[in-house]
């Protein structure tokens, strides 16, 4: 548990010293809307899709709660070139399968064009109890469904991924500002560079996470969460950063999927260095900062309605700044582990090329400029095998 001291999250004393034996594997989900090539709107067409992609994908590519979205999932990696190989080959394999059946892929955060149908749920038992006990966060316009990024770190055990949460708490907004990509919702500019972000966290165990002395209280907490019904199961903690249900990872959950898999891999590099450099903390018995819950609250509010382009606010301190100046102390934070996996002259050329170009929410609000068609939004994010 924190000491209850206020840190500035950019201050860092005694930076660790760390080799390539430091550098935890990485793992990646992305999610995807699936939209008919004609008029790109969202259609119910995940199971084929799915059927189809895991002739070449097998288990790496599944189902989510709407049959209007699909799921991928890279294998461990243990570095950045191996996991572009992973993205593009689960990309490729996904978008070969989609057009087979006159539809396409596409990396919004959120659903563009709404479908012209009435919302359905996939035929699982899971995803239908989920229908059942929340009823219009699944039945209503919140089921048009949101897609996100997960970044997986792996840990040496629970007891550390606990930790390792505890302490990625105040760092997580710069990580959800970079990644911002859903500015539009249901045919509208919904004027945040977010709206996965707040449509999400409309859902129960969605936010920020508790700071937890350890994982027996972690486990304590969840167990109770479930028994009184607010989670129908362990897997529906959807804090922002959590560990894992089913492998010895960290799951960070504040990212948007994004349509350039250079984006992707800036904040795989980002968040794995990052996570290196706390479990340093972590092993030398550092105390998480003890950020107030309101504070950490308003930078993910901040951080989804600007993205890069306004303001940030640090979550210990309060104090406003440009929002890119937070992901340069995220990046001279990570430092250290990005040197040790020699990853520190790709993440420092990625960061400033989306720095200067923009993020996703930028690129989608340009192309809607053009001609004011959101059909020219939904074409420059479909997935595709190309990887220039």
């Amino acid at each position: 548990m924190g000491d209850g001291t206020i840190r500035h999250i950019g201050s860092s004393s005694d930076p660790p010293l760390l080799t390539s034996d430091d550098i935890p594997t990485l793992g990646v989900e992305e999610e995807f809307v699936l939209v008919d090539s004609h008029s790109r709107a969202a259609v119910n067409c995940a199971p084929v899709v799915i059927k189809g992609a895991q002739g070449v994908l097998g288990d790496q590519v599944g189902a989510e709660i709407f049959p209007t979205m699909v799921e991928t999932r890279t294998h461990p990696v243990t570095t950045l070139d191996g996991l572009y190989k992973e993205l593009y080959r689960l990309r490729a394999g996904v978008a070969a399968a989609a057009a087979e059946y006159g539809c396409r892929a596409v990396a919004s955060g959120t659903l563009i064009i709404p479908s012209r149908g009435p919302t359905e749920v996939t035929d699982h038992a899971r995803y239908l109890r989920m229908a059942t006990e929340y009823g219009p966060l699944v039945s209503g316009d919140q089921g048009t469904g949101v897609c996100g990024c997960h970044i997986h770190v792996g840990v040496a055990g629970r007891e550390q991924a606990v930790q390792l949460a505890n302490h990625l708490r105040p760092w997580l907004p710069a990580l959800q500002a970079l990644a911002a990509n859903s500015p539009f919702h249901a045919g509208r500019d919904s004027g945040y560079a977010s709206w996965r972000t707040m449509r999400w966290a409309q859902w129960p165990g969605a936010g920020p996470a508790p700071l937890f002395p350890d994982a027996t209280a972690y486990d304590t907490l969840v167990d109770s969460l479930v028994t009184s019904g607010m989670l129908v199961d362990r897997r529906m903690v959807y804090w922002y950063a959590r560990p894992s249900e089913h492998c010895p990872t960290v799951e960070i959950r504040v990212a948007d999927v994004n349509a350039d898999v250079d984006t992707v891999i800036l904040l795989a590099g980002l968040a794995r260095a990052l996570a290196a450099v706390l479990l340093a903390d972590v092993r030398r018995g550092i105390p998480a900062p003890d950020v107030p819950d309101a504070l950490l609250r308003a930078a993910h509010w901040r951080a989804a309605r600007d993205g890069l382009t306004g303001r940030g606010v640090d979550p210990a301190t309060g104090g406003h700044h440009p929002a890119a100046e937070t992901v340069d102390r995220l990046l001279r934070r990570a430092a250290p582990a990005l040197e040790a996996a020699g990853d520190l002259p790709l993440v420092r050329e990625l960061w400033q090329r989306r720095r200067v170009l923009g993020g996703g929410a930028d690129r989608q609000r340009e192309a809607f400029r053009r001609r004011g068609d959101l059909r020219d939004v939904v074409d420059v994010l479909t997935v595709t095998a190309d990887r220039s």
